[in-house]
């Protein structure tokens, strides 16, 4: 018998499911799917805008292309280092609903935390971004790209901020059931970062001709757009407003302060570990040429596309598990995750398929201008995504893994698992088969495969044993 608790608490869409046959597993599927499905939609209308500055990089050539991702590593490291206690606001909402489902001061003063976390570590951020030449330079890029990167962070930094704001509110709004509200926002990013890409890379509409650093001034309007359209988003929401957010905002919680802090750094550390030995292949690639970072962009650039699915569902899955964990329901808990995962590898082995079936016609929409002149990275791209059609699943279940114990508050060992999964196992990899065996760039990437088939194992034995213990024990594990 299946049944939905609390369906009318604060208007939210996340019910949490009870019972014991099928009927309750095929409630939290269609409970997961309802929550996930903006979600899912919401992170590739984000890899979109990545998407778009990519290939209109693209279009200036591979020299642009590379510079940019390189620059993009070092972002991306600052990026994840701020998210961290952002990332920690949707199940921290999600054990308060799940067991006192009123509570709006507690959501409030989380969701207040939050943004001060981002304010005590934007601007030490922003000082690193700053310093991308040197870092790349000391890391053995090229001086050419090294500057360029440099060029196009010190357009990007200012972004940064108004980012994690935006991941705060958009955190709040998945918790309350409300994902769509994200949803909104990045539909109208896309043409927004579009229309800016066109006009300050090439010059259009009247403005100056930028190249990449046109690219990086972009996406830095881009995000402060999403983060004051997503804050109007609240305000405008019913639901929402509803916990008037930003009441007192001048006022500290020092307890989940802390908390945030305590669950948000271990969460960053797992997701650093695990995006930073992919921008590490990429400053390997640079060993191989500028062929090889462009190459590596491109086929990183699509795996990012579909990985942008079981994120969704493992996003949801936080909050999903969450609830089941507030309320002590160890059963609930065990089916969010379970549920989670058989969806993930039912779509991942959909786009390993299609990554087999056709790596040609993907890699040639990214060079389309200019594909001869490209034609050394077109065919290393083709190399790369034979390798990534191989890892789609595994990549699916270590997210939500990772993800689904991070609704039980367990931040901790997932982050010695990716420790231990990426740079113990998968970095050792990339550099044995990329220079040790001399496949160079597709050694890296069989390299990565490895490191994520050791931690989606891992990701979910960690999970099979926190659920089959009372979930009180482990609530504050954290």
């Amino acid at each position: 018998m299946t049944d939905f608790a609390d369906a009318n608490i604060v208007g939210a869409q996340t019910e949490r499911v009870t019972g014991h046959d099928l009927s309750a597993w095929i409630a939290e599927a269609r409970a997961l799917l309802k929550l996930a499905g903006p979600l899912i939609v919401t992170q590739l209308a984000q890899m979109a805008i990545m998407t778009t500055d990519v290939i209109m990089l693209g279009r200036l050539g591979k020299t642009s292309l590379a510079a940019a991702a390189l620059g993009n590593t070092v972002f991306f490291f600052t990026w994840l280092v701020g998210c961290g206690p952002v990332a920690a606001v949707a199940p921290l909402i999600a054990h308060i609903l799940g067991g006192h489902p009123n509570n709006r001061a507690g959501v409030r003063a989380v969701v207040r935390m939050g943004f001060w976390s981002v304010g005590l570590l934007a601007l030490p951020l922003i000082g690193v971004l700053l310093l991308t030449r040197p870092i790349l330079i000391a890391l053995g890029q090229q001086p050419d790209l090294a500057t360029l990167a440099g060029a196009f962070t010190r357009a990007l930094c200012l972004g940064l901020p108004f980012s994690l704001g935006y991941q705060v509110l958009r955190n709040f709004a998945t918790a309350l059931g409300r994902p769509r509200s994200a949803l909104t926002v990045m539909a109208i990013a896309i043409a927004f970062n579009f229309v800016g890409d066109y006009a300050l890379i090439f010059g259009h509409f009247g403005m100056p001709k930028l190249g990449i650093v046109g690219s990086g001034v972009a996406s830095a309007c881009s995000f402060a757009f999403q983060f004051f359209a997503m804050w109007a988003v609240v305000s405008l929401t019913p639901k929402l407003r509803l916990h008037r957010v930003f009441r007192r905002f001048h006022r500290p919680d020092w307890t989940k302060l802390a908390e945030v802090f305590r669950l948000g750094m271990p969460i960053g550390l797992t997701m650093i570990f695990e995006a930073m030995m992919f921008n590490a292949a990429t400053l390997l690639m640079g060993h191989f040429g500028t062929a090889a970072i462009a190459g590596n962009q491109v086929a990183t650039n699509v795996a990012s596309l579909t990985f942008m699915v079981p994120l969704g569902l493992a996003m949801a899955a936080t909050v999903r598990v969450g609830l089941s964990a507030g309320a002590g329901d160890r059963e609930g808990v065990r089916r969010a995750g379970y549920t989670a995962m058989m969806v993930s590898v039912l779509c991942m082995g959909t786009f390993g398929l299609i990554f087999l079936a056709f790596p040609q016609v993907i890699a040639d929409a990214y060079f389309a201008s200019n594909a001869r002149a490209n034609a050394d990275a077109v065919a290393l791209t083709v190399k790369f995504l034979g390798v990534a059609a191989a890892f789609q699943i595994f990549d699916g279940l270590q997210v939500v893994g990772a993800l689904s114990l991070r609704g039980l508050k367990d931040a901790r060992a997932p982050m010695w698992i990716a420790a231990a999964s990426y740079w113990l196992v998968g970095f050792p990899a990339c550099l044995l088969f990329g220079f040790g065996l001399h496949m160079e760039g597709v050694g890296i990437w069989i390299g990565l495969a490895f490191g994520l088939l050791v931690a989606a194992a891992a990701m979910g034995a960690r999970f099979y044993y926190l659920s089959r213990e009372p979930v009180g024990k482990f609530a504050l594990a954290g």
